[in-house]
């Protein structure tokens, strides 16, 4: 997929309001699947689909953790600070600013 195409995706899911009320949630606090469903009151197959097109664009890192039971399961978090487009003679450019980012320019 080209960076035109790749940028405009980004924007369409950070346009999507579940999708940024997961994002939030994750940021503050990271979270399995079940545990975003029971915080946000959200089905687990939105919280599926949204964490999946985060994910795709690198706003939430996955990691596998075990249970007491020996059941694996995802927990998702994120470091994400914000976006800044800019608009460019020929179109825009969009990037993603982490809070680690922020914190090495201070």
């Amino acid at each position: 997929m080209d960076r035109d195409r790749l940028e405009e995706n980004l924007l369409d899911t950070l346009g999507d309001g579940r999708a940024r009320q997961i994002l939030a949630e994750i940021v503050r606090r990271p979270a399995s699947v079940s545990e975003l469903t029971e915080r946000l009151n959200l089905s687990r197959a939105t919280i599926y689909r949204r964490v999946e097109k985060l994910h795709k664009h690198g706003l939430v890192e996955e990691r596998t953790l075990v249970a007491d039971g020996g059941n694996h399961y995802s927990e998702y978090r994120s470091d994400f600070g914000g976006t800044i487009v800019s608009l460019e003679d020929d179109g825009y450019e969009v990037r993603v600013v982490q809070d680690s980012d922020v914190l090495e320019q201070r």
